[in-house]
């Protein structure tokens, strides 16, 4: 089930979703998708680095999405929500620390926005999922939707990284750890046949 973003922000002036199904079981393709980090995204970890400076490209979005200035609202085996407030069309880095997640949902700061990111795994079968990332932009006033419409090019220029670097990187990493898997049985197959 995906998880209810309508609860934590209703009214985006911006909303994006990705799609990517993978020959996986849900739980692997969480896991892959939890473990790709800034630098394996390339582009996509780049242009996150250069917004939010100091992160590492090392970094995995799944410890990014845990950590100040993101907030993690809610969470469960196969989805995380997280919500970052603050002026994102600044170059500062103007993300407040939340104290948990009724403060993201009553964030009203004027001249700032509310970001959610949502990222969750849909299985479709036992052996097959599909990797939902969804984000939404509100924001607070009209001091604040005018910075918005300042950064709304770059969004616009640039979300399809989340799904060209991003994504792709989590069902890459799925496909090597599956064919490492198999050239271990087969190593052992070939260990046992030659015993």
């Amino acid at each position: 089930m995906p998880p209810e973003l309508d609860t934590w922000l209703d009214r985006p002036q911006i909303r994006i979703r990705h799609r990517r199904e993978a020959d996986a079981a849900p739980a692997e393709l969480w896991e892959a998708a939890q473990a790709v980090r800034l630098r394996d995204a390339r582009n996509l970890g780049r242009l996150v680095r250069l917004r939010i400076p100091g992160l590492s490209p090392d970094l995995p979005f799944g410890e990014m999405f845990r950590a100040p200035p993101f907030n993690p609202v809610y969470e469960d085996d196969l989805t995380l929500v997280s919500g970052l407030v603050g002026r994102i069309w600044t170059m500062r880095r103007d993300y407040p620390t939340l104290s948990g997640p009724e403060e993201f949902h009553t964030w009203s700061r004027r001249g700032t926005v509310r970001v959610l990111f949502g990222n969750w795994v849909e299985p479709v079968s036992d052996r097959r999922a599909v990797l939902v990332s969804e984000t939404r932009v509100q924001a607070v006033d009209r001091r604040a939707w005018l910075g918005l419409a300042a950064v709304r090019p770059l969004i616009s220029s640039s979300h399809q990284l989340i799904s060209r670097d991003g994504m792709r990187a989590a069902l890459r990493m799925v496909g090597d750890s599956r064919a490492a898997r198999l050239a271990e049985n087969d190593a052992s197959a070939g260990q046992a046949d030659g015993a």
